[in-house]
């Protein structure tokens, strides 16, 4: 697992899209008549947010677990 623990703009971002796709998914579905077009858009949106992350993963945004590893290494200066 890495050092991050999903603590990476990737994985924020792919959980507030998330996020915002239930949101608007579930105030569709309180609405009185359901709203259907809304609903299906708040599925979309959290549909979307796979696709955001992986994207956005291979651009250099979700970390590594080797990026701290030379400091967890090296020794102390004296």
């Amino acid at each position: 697992m890495a050092d991050n623990h999903g603590n990476t703009p990737a994985a924020w971002t792919a959980v507030g899209v998330a996020m915002l796709g239930f949101l608007v998914g579930g105030i569709a579905l309180m609405l009185s008549p359901v709203n259907l077009t809304l609903f299906w858009i708040g599925l979309a949106l959290g549909a979307v947010a796979l696709p955001v992350f992986l994207v956005m993963a291979k651009l250099g945004l979700h970390g590594d677990a080797t990026d701290h590893k030379d400091e967890l290494t090296t020794e102390p200066t004296r």
